[in-house]
Formats: structure tokens, sequence, C-alpha cells
């Protein structure tokens, strides 16, 4: 795939969406991409399809991503760090309903605006994270941009403070934020740290996991 190759997938879930609906499709499909991928990679995806692309993708992926998977990570000999280095570009999965999104790498501006039903992982965000969401989950291993949550009216987001600078990104006019302090989300953030793991290697995911209790 190269970078002008755009809205990878979207004709896909669209005939899969005419003959079976947005939840029909009986099994899964494994499509496994390489390469650069240009804007709205996976666009509304839907259940059964599992997209994996190694390399990295442009802004806009997973628009309007209904179901499904997106793993997107760097080539083995890709030669950066893979936590220190954005792999998708800005307003990925913006206007998300549904779906499993997992980025082995940093991801750009205006991660999963409008998000309502996803759950996404990644290794850190520019600005404007989560910002309109009214649904789903966002974890993000590794530092945000400012404006965290401007207008977020609804779902969760976990963010690794790793440089104690957190609270001075999150625009506070709707959202509150504090320590996981509960068994049932504590639970939840695990649970989606170790499926990133085992979807992407991630070796930042990994070190958390063999730290947790620290």
């Amino acid at each position: 795939i190269k970078n002008t190759d755009r809205s990878t997938g979207a004709m896909l879930a669209g005939d899969i969406s005419r003959q079976y609906g947005n939840k029909g499709l009986d099994g899964n499909l494994n499509i496994n991409i390489f390469g650069s991928a240009g804007q709205s990679f996976g666009a509304f995806t839907l259940p059964g399809m599992k997209l994996r692309l190694t390399g990295e993708a442009n802004d806009y992926v997973g628009k309007g991503m209904h179901g499904g998977e997106i793993v997107v990570l760097p080539e083995a000999d890709a030669g950066f760090v893979a936590a220190d280095s954005s792999i998708v570009g800005n307003a990925c999965l913006y206007g998300a309903t549904g779906g499993d999104f997992h980025a082995n790498g940093r991801a750009g501006e205006r991660f999963c605006v409008r998000n309502s039903g996803a759950y996404a992982v990644c290794e850190g965000t520019g600005d404007h994270c989560c910002e309109y969401m009214t649904g789903g989950v966002v974890v993000a291993l590794g530092t945000v941009g400012r404006n965290v949550g401007a207008g977020m009216t609804g779902g969760i987001g976990y963010f690794y403070d790793e440089d104690g600078r957190f609270d001075e990104r999150v625009n506070e006019e709707i959202v509150k934020f504090q320590r996981v302090g509960t068994a049932a989300g504590e639970l939840q953030l695990r649970n989606m740290i170790e499926r990133h793991f085992e979807k992407t290697g991630s070796e930042k995911a990994e070190a958390i996991l063999d730290n947790w209790d620290e």
C-alpha cells in the first residue's frame, strides 16, 4: 500500500453491509497490509473485519469505525522506538461508534474526536485528545498534548502520566480526572493494555504490565 491509497477497506465494508447488514457478517476477514497508507485507512470498518497494517498511516484512520479491529504497527526493522514515534496521523477514529483499535506508536492531534463507542489504545497523542467524545474508552500509554477532553460528555480516558504534567493538559470545563481507584477500572485498564501487547508486541505495554504494582 502507498499513501495515495485512500479509504482502504471502505468499499469492502460497503459490500459487507449491503449483503449482511452492519452486524450480520458470520465469521472474520483477516486482512494484512504492508506499507504507508493514505488518508482514512480502515474507514467504516464493520464487525468481522480485522485490518492489520505493518508500516504507518495518515490522517483519519478508522473514521466512522463501527466494529471489527484495526491494528497499526511498525516494521520489525523500522529503526526507531515505537513509543516515541508517530505511526498514525490526526483525527483517528473520528466519529467511531464501535470496534477495537491498537497503534504501536503515537497518534496525532484530535485522537478519538467524536468517538462514541470504540475502544482504542496508542502510545501517546498530540493536542485535543478525546475531543467531543460521548462514549468508548481510550488508553494513551505516553504523553499527550494540550486540551484533553474538550467538550467530552461521555466515555473514559486512561492516561499514563509519565512526565507528571497531565493535569496541565486537561480541559476541565466539563470533565473531571482522578487516579484509577476502583477494581473495575483497574481491571478494564489492564485488560486493554494486555490486549494491546498481544496485538502489537508493544514494548511500552510490556514494561507497564511487568511493573504493574509499582
